[in-house]
């Protein structure tokens, strides 16, 4: 059995302990950029209303494809609803 410490991980596997915590809740580091998580998450990066922060900044729709994630992050992604 291959000692987790020592191992590689390639781009087909995942670190077990490479998490981020999206709106709270720890989860694996799968997607390399913002855009990458909306699309797991299958939320469209053009519809409108929708903020991304990474580690308390607020990170631009523009540089949502080029926004790394790294190991650690917290990610909150929010969506304005209509109403009241």
């Amino acid at each position: 059995m291959a000692d987790t410490a020592t191992a590689s991980y390639g781009a087909e596997e995942t670190n077990p302990r490479d998490t981020i915590t999206v709106n709270g809740a720890a989860e694996p580091r799968t997607a390399t950029t913002i855009a990458a998580l909306l699309a797991e998450k299958d939320i469209a990066t053009g519809t409108r209303g929708i903020a991304v922060a990474v580690n308390g900044r607020v990170v631009p729709r523009a540089a949502w494809a080029t926004a790394a994630l790294a190991s650690g992050d917290a990610v909150e992604i929010v969506r304005a609803r209509p109403g009241g």
